[in-house]
């Protein structure tokens, strides 16, 4: 199998921090494709009509996409325990929930480098980092109990979120007001998975 990602999307990491969390690494090809929505890179199209990365190719059928998808397809492929079936509507929704904050934190980044500059609006910039923040909020006050929990695929989505955060809104202060949950990344952070797939 192949995975076509990009090199710092954070949905890209949550599959390549899969591959790892399942022993996976040797199984899956992992390649890089320098992709954007205003410049799709022919083999991700071909692999994803939407042009959108991660795309895990197949030799046994079509490519899979998104990411929640793939994570769901190589979890049952190696008959891991990242949707346990006691917690699964939880962890189905905190991953939808970390999904979110890349999906605002991502369309953060193509307003400042894919729009003219004399198109950006700041306004839709801060109109993302406010649902962020809104769910920063809500991670902290209602889902931290889950998040220290055992490991699961919502734990995993949020934490590559929330890296991402870091990562290209490093400027922005988040942890002060939310100190269970700045304290659980940081734990987290530790993890192998975590370590193997920083982004540069």
């Amino acid at each position: 199998m192949k995975l076509l990602t990009g090199a710092t999307s954070p949905f890209g990491r949550k599959v390549v921090a899969v591959l790892h969390e399942l022993g996976m690494t040797g199984s899956v090809e992992v390649a890089n494709i320098p992709t954007s929505p205003v410049n799709t890179d022919p083999s991700v199209a071909l692999a994803n009509p939407l042009g959108k990365v991660p795309a895990l190719v197949r030799d046994d059928g079509p490519a899979l996409y998104d990411s929640r998808v793939i994570c769901r397809y190589l979890d049952a492929q190696a008959s891991g325990a990242l949707y346990p079936d006691t917690r699964l509507w939880e962890v189905l929704t905190l991953e939808a929930t970390g999904d979110a904050i890349m999906d605002a934190a991502v369309s953060m980044i193509y307003e400042v480098r894919l729009r003219p500059e004399d198109k950006q609006w700041d306004g839709w910039i801060d109109a993302q980092w406010a649902k962020i923040e809104r769910t920063m909020d809500a991670l902290e006050n209602r889902w931290t109990g889950h998040l220290a929990g055992p490991l699961d695929m919502g734990q995993i989505s949020v934490a590559c979120a929330l890296s991402y955060v870091d990562f290209r809104q490093g400027h922005r202060e988040w942890r002060a007001a939310r100190p269970q949950l700045a304290a659980w990344l940081a734990k987290f952070e530790e993890r192998e998975s975590m370590q193997k797939t920083r982004p540069e």
